[in-house]
């Protein structure tokens, strides 16, 4: 089995974590992104942080 590449070491700050990014790749792939509350949005952004840095954010990544 190979070697994981993933959780990348959390970034201070990473200009491509963006809500588009999410928003808009999903909506050009068929998902229903137009509908999507804040709440969907919170977490969807949540859950690919964590699988991109294996945290949520909330311990001082992002801002």
């Amino acid at each position: 089995m190979s070697e994981r590449v993933f959780p990348l070491p959390p970034p201070e700050s990473d200009a491509r974590f963006t809500f588009g990014l999410l928003v808009d790749v999903l909506a050009r792939h068929g998902y229903p992104m137009a509908e999507a509350t804040g709440v969907d949005l919170v977490e969807l952004r949540q859950a690919l942080f964590q699988f991109l840095y294996g945290t949520t954010g909330r311990e001082g990544g992002l801002r």
